[in-house]
């Protein structure tokens, strides 16, 4: 698994499939949903983090002018 948010999104949509599967039922369907919540808790941490990456960007931008290089966490594939 790679690190970038592109990836988080992959995954997220990853779990919404396998949450609309039809053929899920009871148990199953139980522990896809638990799965889910599991997901959408870290996935709440990591854009929370990626968030307080952007604005420290931000600040850094405002304070050093826009060649200020974008922080690690945040470049995409290139």
């Amino acid at each position: 698994m790679k690190n970038t948010l592109a990836d988080l999104n992959n995954h997220l949509f990853a779990q919404l499939e396998r949450l609309n599967d039809e053929d899920l039922k009871g148990e199953e369907l139980k522990e896809e949903i638990n799965r889910s919540k599991a997901v959408m808790g870290i996935a709440k941490n990591i854009i929370n983090t990626g968030h307080l990456v952007l604005q420290g960007q931000k600040f850094m931008d405002e304070r050093l002018g826009t060649d200020a290089k974008l922080p690690k966490m945040l470049e995409g594939d290139k």
